[in-house]
């Protein structure tokens, strides 16, 4: 697979998912080729460096898109149901997961991959490659770490 590595904190996590931070304009029909169907957004529409217009470039592109807005101070289990949800809906389809930087992905698919039945050391090492909540000095990473302990 000729996975990209010039996208934003770029991620493959199996043949099924991949994950990214912020996308460009271009990336959604790089996405299609490399076999993605459905894409799932994080990041609010208002976050530095959203992709103005992702619906309509997705749906250009072909793709199915979820977007579940996620407020960097305030993941709760509301939006992780509805991740949840978008990922059980995606079935057998390949995704791929961003927001801007790929930490909320990382922290959301480390949650999803626990309730998966995978383990909590493997699953916050998959999250570690990009960002580790209870080692950053962020404003926000007591509230990511309160969302990966919920759950």
């Amino acid at each position: 697979m000729n996975d990209p590595d010039d996208i934003a904190c770029w991620q493959r996590l199996g043949p099924q998912l991949t994950t990214s931070g912020r996308l460009e304009p271009a990336d959604p029909a790089r996405l299609a080729k490399l076999g993605v169907s459905r894409v799932i957004n994080l990041a609010l529409t208002d976050s530095p460096g959203a992709l103005a217009n992702e619906p309509e470039l997705m749906a250009a592109a072909g793709l199915a898109y979820v977007h579940i807005p996620v407020p960097f101070d305030a993941p709760d289990q509301s939006h992780f149901a509805a991740f949840t949800r978008a990922m059980d809906d995606a079935g057998n389809e390949t995704v791929h997961v961003h927001c801007i930087m790929n930490w909320r992905v990382s922290a959301f698919l480390c949650r999803w991959h626990r309730s998966r039945g995978m383990t909590d050391v493997e699953a916050r090492a998959l999250m570690r490659r990009q960002w580790d909540p209870a080692a950053s000095t962020h404003k926000d990473a007591a509230a990511w770490v309160r969302f990966l302990d919920a759950g």
